[in-house]
């Protein structure tokens, strides 16, 4: 059972300092650039660079990308995309970098050689204080008018998590946390993650990886 949430979620935001852009620019020329790319998005033809993210950002990231990512691989569920490889979203003018992406198997045709020729089923964004705005605002309309399926928001600072799912309505709901903190996933099936996992440091890596039956 899921709660209605069509309102983009309440947060205290933290208004982000100037960002630099290039000029102008095409999709196209946005992915020549090449290491110029390297923690920036595409934004309706502007060039919007990030901030460097945190050491407990990474953990996260490394986290899932290693659970997430070995179980999609065992069960053959399709593919995982890591920053910085852009997912072109063609309605919404915008080439965005999620921190961890999936794309089920009968869609990995979409993955070409250098972004993702739509939206992914699953988009994870590791919230920080100069993407905060970003993540829950910009980012949650975009998914959901996009038709992403699942959208997480982590915020290690916080120790928040938030996991939303697309409605037949085709608006996002914040899906229901099982008692004992665990979330199980609707677009990658079988697959559920504990929310306390990530906010340990070290990550339990190993001890997700035997509970998930991997190992």
């Amino acid at each position: 059972m899921s709660r209605d949430t069509s309102e983009v979620p309440e947060t205290e935001v933290i208004h982000e300092p100037p960002r630099p852009v290039l000029p102008r620019m095409t999709f196209e020329e946005y992915l020549a650039l090449d290491d110029e790319r390297t923690m920036s998005e595409w934004v309706d033809g502007e060039v919007i660079f990030m901030s460097p993210v945190a050491q407990k950002h990474q953990e996260i990231m490394l986290f899932l990308a290693q659970t997430l990512g070995l179980y999609v691989q065992v069960h053959n569920l399709g593919r995982i995309l890591l920053p910085p490889f852009a997912m072109k979203l063609a309605a919404q003018r915008r080439g965005r970098e999620p921190d961890l992406s999936f794309v089920s198997r009968d869609r990995t045709h979409l993955i070409l050689r250098t972004y993702l020729d739509g939206p992914a089923d699953l988009a994870v964004e590791i919230v920080s204080p100069e993407s905060i705005g970003r993540d829950r605002g910009e980012k949650f309309v975009e998914y959901e008018q996009a038709g992403i399926k699942e959208y997480w928001l982590i915020d290690p600072d916080r120790e928040r998590a938030e996991f939303y799912e697309l409605g037949a309505d085709g608006r996002y709901r914040a899906a229901q946390i099982e008692p004992e903190g665990v979330y199980r996933s609707q677009v990658v099936p079988g697959f559920f993650v504990r929310v306390a996992w990530l906010w340990q440091m070290p990550a339990p890596t190993l001890d997700a990886l035997r509970e998930l039956k991997l190992l």
